[in-house]
């Protein structure tokens, strides 16, 4: 049974080699490794090259890393950089981040731009702005995306899914009703299961092995035997960012 670690940023975890090793005795195929800004984008391409077979890198511009003079060379190390990536991401919207809304949307536009025009998929933050990420996303005529940790209104949700865009799950399944509520409600053909490492959820901090737990929270939720919904979620992982 093979699943994939979809979101993990594994420049902040400690004990790295560590955490690959028992992600791999876990089950866990691959971990898609998520950038922020300059420097966890340059460390993630660094881990990517160092763990080949299990590493796959995403680079973005994450709303909380936001600096007004280093927008620009934040967004042209991610245009030179891309091609070493399966998806364009962290990005997004936080509209409790401390940096002025005006200022998150000009950069989100822009990145959305850049995503449009080398086809790759969107990794996407959208923390308390779920419908104007979902606009603006949309209307930038991207066709590939994934709302992480998606736990917003389920309009909104209905109206991703009918984009065909993906939404993820984490280990706070185990008590988030509002999350909970929005992977209830959407089918397991558009779900994928990250661990968002090394967050804490309920005091545990998390590295990619813990996307088991993702899982197994996620098939109690579905009704479903865990290695079905592994199968599924994989191949939904596989498709997105195009991984062999």
């Amino acid at each position: 049974m093979e699943v994939i670690d979809t979101h993990a940023h594994l420049n902040e975890i400690a004990d790295l080699d560590g955490a690959l090793e028992r992600a791999r005795r876990a089950g866990v195929g691959k971990v898609v490794s998520i950038g922020m800004e300059i420097d966890s984008n340059l460390s993630t391409l660094k881990l990517a090259k160092r763990f080949p077979e299990t590493v796959s890198p995403a680079i973005g511009y994450h709303p909380w890393s936001i600096v007004p003079d280093r927008i620009d060379e934040n967004v042209a190390f991610i245009e030179e950089n891309l091609d070493h990536c399966v998806a364009l991401g962290e990005i997004g919207l936080d509209y409790r981040a401390k940096v002025k809304k005006k200022v998150q949307w000009d950069v989100f536009f822009r990145l959305l731009g850049i995503a449009e025009q080398v086809d790759l998929p969107i990794i996407i933050h959208c923390r308390f702005s779920h419908e104007r990420c979902h606009r603006m996303t949309r209307d930038a005529g991207i066709k590939k995306a994934v709302f992480h940790w998606y736990s917003g209104s389920l309009d909104i949700l209905e109206k991703i899914l009918a984009d065909g865009y993906y939404v993820s799950a984490t280990p706070a399944l185990a008590y988030s009703q509002q999350h909970r509520l929005a992977m209830e409600n959407a089918p397991l053909e558009r779900i994928l299961i990250e661990t968002d490492a090394p967050v804490e959820y309920q005091g545990k901090v998390t590295e990619p092995a813990d996307v088991l737990t993702t899982l197994n929270e996620l098939s109690r939720l579905k009704r479903l035997h865990s290695s079905e919904v592994a199968r599924i979620t994989t191949a939904n992982a596989r498709q997105l960012f195009a991984i062999p």
